[in-house]
């Protein structure tokens, strides 16, 4: 007998206790009987693989009946089968296993890229208002240095 467990929806938590923790506390509250509805659902479906080879281990014994050898050996098709809804089950899990670590990636990713984004445009920013003072402070320094030339008497005397 196969049995697959489905992971149910959590409690509660999430109706607006606080911003920073109550989202946090109901995606934990989530993760944990969600590992609970997997690590039964691993147990369950490695339970039925093991008993379902072990019936046809005892199975498997030669007998001198005709009947008796077709009846064990639909016994035994039918723990094989058993065994590869159960191996399915266990395929099926592995796989909704890796898309969870895929996707929870992501999600940890595109935080820290968004973390990135802002300190990023803080350093713009921050070189932003740098250049504008540079280039202020040159033009500056440019009018002073214009202002020097034209009224300096070197300009106004010819060349020798």
């Amino acid at each position: 007998m196969m049995m697959k467990n489905k992971a149910g929806g959590a409690g509660g938590g999430m109706s607006g206790s606080g911003e920073g923790a109550g989202p946090t506390a109901a995606a934990a509250a989530a993760a944990l009987q969600k590992q609970k509805a997997l690590l039964q659902r691993v147990e369950t479906d490695i339970t039925s693989v093991v008993d379902n080879f072990t019936q046809i281990v005892n199975v498997a014994r030669v007998s001198d009946l005709p009947v008796k050898n077709s009846q064990e050996a639909y016994m035994m098709e039918m723990r094989a089968s058993k065994m590869v809804q159960a191996a399915d089950s266990i395929l099926k899990l592995v796989s909704e296993l890796k898309q969870t670590a895929i996707f929870s990636g992501f999600a940890s990713l595109n935080d820290h890229v968004e973390q990135r984004i802002a300190e990023f445009d803080q350093e713009a920013e921050k070189t932003n208002r740098l250049l504008a003072r540079i280039g202020d402070d040159a033009s500056a320094s440019l009018k002073e240095l214009e202002a020097h030339y034209y009224s300096s008497a070197q300009r106004l005397a010819p060349d020798v």
